[in-house]
């Protein structure tokens, strides 16, 4: 087993590193308790189901480190990542997703996000990760890593983003428009400049391509 590394803060009293878990789906979030409480130098303090409670539930237990998904309600983990580092900036952030998506991964290392892994990594290597994060290092999957530096920022502005995001839906211009509180002309003109910036062939190709870039995540 891979231990600490001699950077690692000393963790609770008896060394232990202490881990608050947030996850929407409550199966995975206990699936990853019992295989991360299997480790005799980590203990779960803490469960959430919601991005809004983290902070809260933060201050309440002490975790050093935080595992939080990407797509919660009440508050996305990117955002939750960027409060938390806020109000508790000794905890420290380990983004672990389903979605491993380029612009999600972006996104998470500028909000503070100390990792990022996605759901699948094996156990012990997950468990490896927490411990480099607590230590102070930055763990990030290397495909994901690579597939970021090549994918780049979003081009999309707010306004698109916001556009798409609500397209995904399905509706008419008309649809989108009442929903947005926009005119149709104007939607008509982010739709088509999404669709020119993100090289689709039409607004379902387009909305797919933000989705699999990460570029759409929000409320």
């Amino acid at each position: 087993m891979t231990g600490r590394g001699p950077a690692a803060d000393a963790g609770g009293p008896d060394g232990t590193i202490r881990l608050l878990l947030a996850d929407d789906q409550a199966l995975v979030r206990g699936a990853l308790a019992a295989l991360l409480s299997l480790e005799p130098d980590l203990t779960v303090v803490a469960e959430v189901g919601r991005g809004d409670e983290v902070v809260g539930e933060a201050r309440r237990t002490a975790p050093d480190v935080a595992l939080l998904d990407v797509e919660m309600p009440g508050l996305d983990g990117i955002a939750a990542t960027a409060a938390l580092r806020a109000a508790v900036p000794g905890c420290r952030v380990l983004v672990v997703t389903t979605f491993g998506r380029p612009g999600y991964l972006r996104r998470a290392m500028e909000a503070g996000a100390n990792g990022f892994v996605v759901k699948d990594t094996p156990a012990r290597q997950l468990a490896d990760a927490v411990r480099r994060v607590h230590a102070g290092l930055r763990v990030v999957d290397p495909t994901l890593a690579a597939e970021t530096l090549a994918t780049g920022r979003s081009p999309l502005t707010e306004r698109e983003t916001e556009v798409l995001r609500t397209a995904r839906a399905g509706g008419t211009v008309a649809d989108l428009a009442a929903t947005l509180h926009l005119s149709e002309g104007t939607v008509r003109n982010h739709l088509s400049a999404a669709i020119g910036k993100t090289g689709a062939r039409n607004r379902a190709d387009a909305v797919r391509i933000a989705e699999e870039s990460g570029w759409l995540l929000g409320q």
